[in-house]
């Protein structure tokens, strides 16, 4: 689906606003829950995380996506998606359903669930279960922590960073086949925001494919997520047409043409920077 593109500027602005809002909001500022790494007690969980140490431990993995729920469904939902789109690329789902930043970024530190794999490409989507305790600022200080993560441990892997995907942020009444675009979650535009600033020139990615969940007027289709959080097997398919692509790219080495400005940038400033001290000099 295309969404209302004419509406990213309005959107964008609006992002910015909430940021500025929910970072300046009045009260005493607690720690963040969202970079303290932390494990989860349930038993399932256990069992989940010990598969994924078992599986790292064997090798063999060039695309790696980690998450929550919305990653582990591939092997629901999105499996007949999944086998069709990334199977060609060795790929690994190291997802869990419920987690937070906290735990993934445990998993990936004390849980020691990346021993054992060299992914070329990562695809990282987490951070929504954290909109109800935490700040836009919170959270995407919670990505971060994660990201850099990622990039200590394997330094030669390209970082596919995904926007956190549009949710209803209020209950839809029965038989409503669409989320209103006024109903939706607004912290997600504000996270996304953040998060579309870590892109580097080097090893991270950012794509938000936001609005190819959503219908021209900017709602929210059932039919895509029925639960207006998770996906259908048709919107499974959507967000694997929408990375398949980028993902090729990465495996190739072949950065986004963001990234490529970027880095265009980079040497442009740092030519501008020389040139400014040698006429400095030979004025001297």
């Amino acid at each position: 689906m295309t969404g209302a593109a004419l509406n990213r500027p309005a959107q964008v602005a609006a992002a910015v606003l909430a940021v500025a809002l929910f970072a300046s909001a009045d009260g005493p500022k607690a720690a963040n829950s969202a970079i303290v790494a932390e494990s989860r007690p349930l038993e399932s969980w256990k069992q989940r995380h010990e598969a994924f140490v078992q599986r790292s431990k064997a090798g063999n993995v060039d695309v790696l996506f980690a998450g929550d729920s919305l990653t582990e469904r591939w092997e629901s939902d999105g499996k007949a998606v999944w086998d069709g789109a990334f199977a060609k690329w060795k790929p690994a789902n190291l997802g869990i359903s419920g987690d937070r930043t906290q735990h993934l970024l445990w998993r990936i530190t004390a849980g020691k669930e990346l021993v054992g794999i060299d992914p070329k490409v990562i695809v990282l989507l987490i951070g929504t279960n954290n909109l109800a305790n935490n700040s836009p600022v919170e959270i995407a200080a919670g990505v971060q922590a994660i990201v850099r993560e990622f990039r200590k441990q394997k330094p030669e892997a390209q970082i596919l960073l995904l926007g956190l995907f549009p949710r209803a942020g209020k209950p839809v009444p029965e038989g409503v086949k669409a989320a209103p675009a006024e109903s939706l979650q607004p912290k997600v535009a504000a996270v996304n925001a953040l998060l579309a600033e870590m892109e580097d020139d080097t090893s991270v990615t950012f794509l938000d494919l936001g609005d190819r969940f959503l219908d021209g007027g900017g709602n929210l289709p059932g039919d895509i997520m029925p639960d207006y959080l998770h996906l259908s097997a048709d919107g499974y398919r959507v967000w694997a047409e929408a990375i398949a692509e980028p993902i090729g790219d990465l495996m190739n080495r072949k950065p986004s043409p963001r990234r490529r400005v970027k880095a265009t940038w980079r040497r442009v400033d740092g030519l501008r920077g020389r040139l400014m001290m040698w006429m400095s000099d030979a004025n001297r």
